[in-house]
């Protein structure tokens, strides 16, 4: 890390040119699960055309690949702001091909199928006595329901130490004007109630191998990670992983912690130092949103 505390600027026009690759977040950096923030996409794209570097998207979404990116055209992302994608999902089928055939118990909404296909395991949404694993995407309907809706079953499960992966460790994100409670949230439950939980996306090692394997493929050449930029508005994945994986980051603020530092579209920087030092954090810049 080159700056300890974070240090608003104008834009990533800033920060451009000290670096060859970006890993950039996508849900509460490029969109907001319901539309694209344009001048998001647009900085990203300038980024590849005006150095040369390239941007691999990594997400916390417990979907391949593939998903992602139709999602991504459907809100309006275009595909020249970025070079690939990397998902918590992507990782998750990697441990879900190397546990076997093993009885998965999935938790979460039927949108996230497509990180099941042609697998060997056998999947099931409602035997939980026979589940010889929990595979969790998140709640089944985030629109309505709760964590805690789901303690008693998930007290059943941890009674009889049936371990859980988690596909996406976010604790919220956002759509719209609202934060959406995540499959991270299921995944502290379970820990709670005494349950064991594998994390493989953000802020977690192994996803972060993958992305940066992806960024030096693309570039056609070791990348070094001093030469590498993260973005994200997370305080607890997209900022801890890079911080723990010695790369530097550009902190979002008006993501899902917007309302922790004043106005969203003005932050304080005190405001932002104070709580990166309370979190055992530190970011190399700052931006309300991305811009060029």
């Amino acid at each position: 890390m080159t700056v300890s505390a974070p240090l608003l600027i104008d834009g990533l026009r800033v920060l451009a040119p000290s670096y060859q690759g970006i890993l950039c977040d996508v849900w509460g950096v490029l969109h907001n699960g319901v539309a694209a923030f344009e001048e998001a996409h647009h900085a990203l794209r300038t980024f590849r055309e005006e150095t040369g570097g390239k941007v691999v998207l990594i997400t916390n979404a417990p979907r391949p690949a593939p998903q992602v990116a139709e999602m991504l055209t459907s809100l309006g992302v275009p595909g020249e702001a970025y070079d690939g994608i990397v998902t918590s999902g992507d990782v998750t089928r990697e441990s879900l091909v190397a546990q076997g055939s093993k009885k998965l118990l999935h938790i979460g909404p039927n949108r996230d199928q497509p990180l099941y296909w042609n697998l060997e395991a056998t999947f099931t949404s409602d035997d939980d006595e026979s589940a010889e694993a929990i595979s969790c995407t998140g709640l089944v309907d985030d629109e309505t329901e709760t964590p805690d809706d789901y303690r008693d079953r998930l007290q059943k499960l941890a009674d009889r130490k049936v371990p859980m992966i988690c596909a996406n460790p976010d604790i919220v994100v956002e759509r719209g004007d609202r934060l959406i409670w995540c499959a991270g949230a299921l995944a502290r439950l379970y820990e709670d109630l005494g349950g064991e939980v594998t994390i493989l996306g953000k802020p977690h090692a192994p996803i972060y191998r993958a992305a940066l394997k992806m960024l030096e493929t693309l570039s056609g050449n070791a990348v070094a990670k001093e030469d590498v930029l993260a973005i994200g508005d997370g305080l607890p994945t997209d900022i801890r992983g890079a911080v723990s994986q010695d790369i530097d980051v550009l902190f979002i603020t008006a993501g899902i912690h917007a309302s922790d530092f004043g106005p969203s579209d003005a932050p304080e920087e005190p405001l932002i130092r104070r709580r990166l030092v309370e979190e055992g954090l530190r970011a190399r810049a700052a931006l309300p949103r991305l811009w060029w």
